[in-house]
């Protein structure tokens, strides 16, 4: 007789790869969903929860967060356990600093890693030549990453290099996501149409479709609608949007001005000068929110002290404007094909160690105003980038499956358990695991363990990223 190491009992089950709804008990042994039924036996289980009035869901996956010293720093991992999340895709890198916050501040996430292409750190120039593009993805592969992320809306590369990027990553069938920009087009409408034409017929990320929808160049609605058309007509592409009004970006200035040409753009958009002098005044105002470090997680601060903070740190730290007006982000969550799948594949935070970590809490929001279905939600924020990602076992609830599951509170919207790999990860709001399982390729699984982490091999030419 198995033996369970968690029951859940009485709660409501809701599995997005059958479309079941279904009050039922779910048993948990050796990692894996062992069972799902009506009156499961608790004398058999080690542990159990009562989940009377709450819904059981496969596990959150994040597939655009930050968590290493670059953006996001050590907090990432306890700020995304908190709110119910499992497995989680870091979107910039470096590498090296992920695998070392997973090791030693890890709470019991699967985390995988795209490396950046950034001029004058990963690369040398904005216009680098196949050779070095390849040398880049094959150290970064080596090291344990995925792929690639190009930062073109904030550090960005040509038009040449940017497709030269994406047609050597899609030949070595690694995954490769793109901030929309170039040196010809900035982070909006224009560069979003220039990246789905940069891309041709090749397999894409396109990152959060609605920091393209701001209304810079067009009415935001208009933007939204051609967004939404472009990605209509282009099965290629993969992608996902977030429904925090905050974004995240740079707060780093050199020669007088802020690096990142997001910031900028933020900046003119409060209506602060694009330099550094009305950065901090953009601070000081409340228009520019600068993410502090403080017990453990991160917090937003304007104000004096928060302008001291960034000046503290030499300007290198992490930033949020509240650009993201709501109507986009609404209609980019709800969106469909004529087939019926959702045009923008996934609901994502780019959070992680930035303050908004709200798939659950404003996912959930579009659930009460019957915007999506409860199933609806799980596709969105579990099973469509448990599939992307190339995670088969992951995203859904039933037998055999791993034991990757998220519990929520529809009324408060709130997650209240978490568990991962069959282990209780967070409790009540507490994240209560330990160690991170890397989500890697065969390339990268010897790095991932001479790091001391373990690793979960996946093969992106099987999965949904390459076969769309």
């Amino acid at each position: 007789m198995t033996v369970y190491d968690i029951l859940l009992k009485n709660g409501t089950v809701v599995d997005p790869a059958s479309g079941r709804v279904e009050a039922a008990d779910l048993a948990v042994a050796d990692g894996r969903i062992a069972e799902i039924g009506p009156d499961l036996d608790p004398t058999r289980a080690r542990e159990t929860f009562d989940l009377s009035g709450s819904h059981v869901l496969p596990g959150i996956v994040d597939m655009h967060m930050h968590a290493s010293a670059w953006l996001g720093g050590r907090a990432g991992h306890k700020m995304m356990a908190e709110v119910g999340v499992t497995t989680a895709l870091d979107m910039s890198g470096p590498i090296d600093s992920v695998l070392d916050i997973a090791r030693d501040h890890g709470v019991g996430l699967n985390l995988a890693c795209i490396e950046a292409v950034r001029p004058g750190q990963t690369v040398q120039t904005a216009d680098p030549g196949p050779a070095e593009i390849r040398a880049l993805l094959d150290q970064s592969l080596r090291k344990g990453a995925i792929g690639f992320k190009l930062l073109g809306g904030h550090y960005p590369l040509t038009p040449e290099a940017t497709a030269r990027t994406i047609e050597l990553a899609n030949e070595a069938k690694a995954y490769v996501a793109f901030h929309a920009g170039s040196t010809t087009q900035g982070s909006n409408i224009e560069g979003f149409l220039q990246a789905v034409e940069l891309a041709g017929p090749r397999a894409v990320h396109i990152a959060h479709i609605n920091s393209y929808c701001r209304g810079a160049v067009r009415a935001w609605m208009q933007e939204t609608e051609e967004a939404i058309a472009a990605l209509t007509a282009h099965p290629n592409l993969r992608s996902e949007s977030y429904l925090s009004p905050l974004n995240g970006t740079s707060a780093k200035c050199a020669g007088g001005a802020p690096e990142s040409r997001v910031t900028q753009h933020c900046l003119t958009v409060g209506g602060f000068p694009p330099t550094e002098a009305g950065f901090e005044a953009a601070v000081l105002a409340g228009w520019a929110q600068i993410n502090i470090a403080a017990g453990g997680r991160v917090v937003l601060g304007t104000g004096p002290a928060a302008r001291d903070y960034w000046r503290q740190r030499g300007t290198d730290v992490t930033v949020s404007f509240a650009v993201n007006p709501p109507e986009p982000r609404l209609r980019l969550a709800t969106a469909k094909r004529p087939s019926g799948e959702f045009v923008v594949d996934a609901i994502s935070t780019d959070g992680g160690g930035i303050p908004r970590n709200v798939i659950v809490e404003m996912g959930l929001a579009l659930v009460k105003l019957q915007a999506l279905t409860l199933v609806e939600f799980a596709r969105k924020a579990s099973l469509n980038p448990a599939r992307i990602l190339g995670l088969g076992a992951k995203g859904a609830l039933q037998v055999g499956a791993d034991a990757d599951i998220t519990v929520v509170n529809l009324e408060n919207q709130r997650a209240v358990l978490g568990i991962g790999n069959g282990r209780v990860i967070m409790h009540r709001g507490y994240a209560c695991g330990s160690g991170t399982r890397i989500v890697t390729t065969a390339a990268g699984a010897d790095a991932v363990r001479a790091r001391g982490l373990v690793p979960l091999v996946v093969n992106l030419a099987e999965s949904r990223f390459y076969r769309h």
